[in-house]
């Protein structure tokens, strides 16, 4: 009997959420992108214990509604903000939308929905917009501000690269670039690593190990030592010391972390981003409470780390240059900016002329 009236009020909850509305687009009156429509027809909903398992899948047509152009977008996708697994997020870098232009923008999302919340199944929210100009708009609750700008200013970068290479080498030496490219990240190795949060449940024994560093020639903050702690194959808790060389302060940092295995093997494992105040000169810490989690097979050997994007107080930023970029060791594994993924699905789409013209738009 208690069996039946479980399956009885699950379906009744089942039903219940059917005859609410399953979504909401929920963006700011003054937001300068506007819901022009919106396709939900492959988003599933699978009951799981005290929750439906959400498998979202939705195409949101974007209208640009300032007078400015649009470079980024970033959405919060929310199921439930407290409960685990309730809430994402989705980015688009490398727009190029103007004013009264529409734009599609997908969703590929699992989350996770309690039995009986009432209200929208799925809400989705604005993070934020970032303009040609760097200005932006959004309340920011993921940061979205300082990566959608860091992914511009990339962008900028290669883009500026890939066309004095055009001018310099022509068709030819940017078609032997972009093969080059692409080949060299379809090979880039990767090491399957999961990032833990909090202290590590491995119970093999630990030992420090110590980071080595890439020196950018241009960077304005220096690692100077760092180490983690090494637990089978689990590292945890880095922390790496540095030093602000340039004349202004410092307020966030992103150093990678490069892992190789004693088969020989090097993967970059993750990025550590960290808030720091440091002034001209001065030195401090970068640190994370999480681990990574390699594969069972995967024994730590050694760690590299470098410093992949830097902000300064005044609110300016600090990017590798192309010719950092182009170390051996970052060149195998760092995986390219979206701007250059994004040339790289023209290029294999429209052929080198279609590329060419995209690159003649900046």
């Amino acid at each position: 009997m208690r069996n039946k009236i479980v399956i009885v009020v699950l379906a009744a909850a089942i039903a219940a959420t059917a005859q609410t509305p399953g979504r909401k687009i929920d963006f700011p009156v003054d937001s300068p992108v506007t819901a022009v429509s919106s396709d939900w027809s492959e988003t599933r909903a699978t009951p799981r214990g005290g929750a439906f398992l959400l498998d979202v899948h939705a195409v949101l047509s974007l209208r640009n509604s300032s007078q400015r152009r649009i470079r980024g977008v970033t959405l919060a996708v929310l199921a439930q903000e407290v409960m685990p697994g309730g809430k994402g997020s989705v980015s688009v870098p490398s727009l190029d939308v103007g004013p009264g232009e529409a734009f599609p923008l997908r969703i590929d999302l699992p989350l996770l929905c309690p039995l009986g919340a009432g209200g929208p199944m799925v809400e989705v929210k604005l993070d934020g917009v970032l303009f040609d100009d760097l200005t932006f708009y959004g309340s920011d609750k993921l940061h979205s501000r300082r990566t959608m700008t860091v992914w511009e200013l990339e962008a900028r970068r290669d883009r500026k690269y890939f066309k004095a290479l055009l001018e310099q080498a022509g068709g030819e030496g940017l078609q032997k670039e972009i093969l080059s490219n692409i080949d060299r990240q379809r090979d880039r190795p990767s090491a399957g690593v999961q990032m833990v949060r909090g202290r590590s449940t491995n119970t093999d024994p630990e030992r420090e190990l110590q980071f080595a560093f890439l020196h950018m020639p241009d960077s304005p903050v220096d690692p100077t030592t760092g180490a983690a702690r090494i637990a089978g194959n689990e590292a945890r808790a880095p922390h790496i010391n540095v030093q602000n060389r340039s004349d202004r302060a410092v307020k966030h940092l992103e150093m990678g972390w490069i892992v190789k295995d004693k088969q020989g093997r090097e993967f970059l494992a993750a990025s550590i981003p960290s808030d720091v105040s440091l002034a001209p000169g001065k030195s401090g810490q970068v640190s994370e409470d999480s681990a990574l989690r390699f594969s069972e097979r995967t024994q730590i050997d050694s760690m590299t780390g470098f410093v992949s994007n830097v902000e300064y107080s005044d609110g300016s930023y600090w990017i590798p240059s192309r010719a950092a970029l182009n170390d051996p060791k970052l060149r195998a594994l760092v995986a390219p900016s979206p701007e250059e993924q994004r040339l790289f699905q023209i290029y294999r789409k429209k052929g080198l002329g279609g590329l060419i013209d995209e690159l003649k738009k900046f």
